[in-house]
């Protein structure tokens, strides 16, 4: 697939990392830990350990996901 069959698909092009980033950079560890409460976020958290989980178990690959999405589309509304 090419950007152009994916015009408003706000993920397309992501990486995993690159969302996790983000959403470590806003929240912190602990406020992430407790919106997807798995053990990499809560326990000793690192990038690794939690791309490596998260890479392994699509349920919570898709949870980060909406959470990035949600927050996403709540910084957008307050940047009108």
């Amino acid at each position: 697939m090419t950007s152009s069959e994916q015009p408003r698909n706000p993920l397309h092009g992501l990486t995993l990392e690159r969302m996790l980033t983000d959403l470590v950079d806003y929240y912190g560890w602990g406020e992430l830990g407790e919106r997807i409460p798995v053990r990499c976020f809560n326990l000793d958290p690192s990038m690794a350990s939690s791309l490596r989980f998260l890479r392994k178990t699509p349920w919570a690959r898709e949870k980060v996901e909406q959470l990035y999405l949600y927050t996403l589309r709540q910084h957008q509304r307050g940047q009108r």
